[in-house]
């Protein structure tokens, strides 16, 4: 596995009645997902408006992306906030903003967006909240990026992680942070499939 060189600075006990934890310089995974879980993302072009508009929002509020996969329905993302800097909330909505502008264009809110998301300026792109997760340790920090790269498996869209275009892991891969066989099942192959039951109330799924 890839050594992160994170500093996770302070920790926190589980509190199921938080809200959301503002670190900064923290690290944080989270899931964001389509209104009614539509596949937007089944379509390339619109996978390319995403990355186009998380480019845009690195490029003006820096962050590192230490993993991500893009799913028909939802985004899993590990985000590293720069010191000092806590505000993620304000990274995704600006994102979630960019790619809606993108992808409706200049075509008006449909009737069938609801009173109150009208209300609040929102279509019917993304759900109103997002996920988060505030990773605590390089253990935790494992456990959510192995969990982002077998999502595709654990979905049913592919059989092994490598066959998803879609994932940070390809680039791991290239940097020695998995082999490229983890949780392959190619020729016969078995690699150890990842157990994620300790963290299945925390993704977001």
């Amino acid at each position: 596995m890839v050594k992160s060189g994170i500093n996770f600075g302070e920790t926190f006990s589980a509190n199921p009645n938080y809200r959301r934890l503002y670190v900064p310089g923290g690290t944080y995974f989270f899931t964001i997902v389509t209104y009614q879980r539509r596949p937007y993302f089944a379509n390339s072009d619109n996978v390319n408006k995403l990355r186009t508009a998380v480019a845009t929002v690195k490029k003006e509020m820096p962050f590192n992306i230490f993993g991500a996969v893009i799913l028909p329905n939802h985004l899993h993302f590990l985000w590293v906030l720069p010191p000092n800097d806590k505000n993620y909330s304000k990274r995704i909505g600006h994102i979630k903003t960019l790619f809606t502008k993108s992808f409706r264009g200049n075509n008006a809110l449909p009737k069938t967006v609801s009173i109150s998301r009208q209300k609040h300026r929102e279509s019917n792109v993304w759900q109103r909240r997002f996920w988060e997760h505030t990773i605590q340790d390089e253990s935790e920090l494992e456990t959510y990026l192995n969990y982002i790269h077998y999502n595709p498996v654990k979905h049913g869209l592919v059989s092994c992680p490598h066959l998803w275009s879609y994932s940070s892991f390809h680039s791991l891969v290239q940097k020695d942070g998995y082999s490229s066989s983890w949780g392959c099942v190619c020729q016969g192959k078995l690699d150890k499939i990842p157990n994620f039951d300790n963290i299945k109330n925390y993704v977001g799924e």
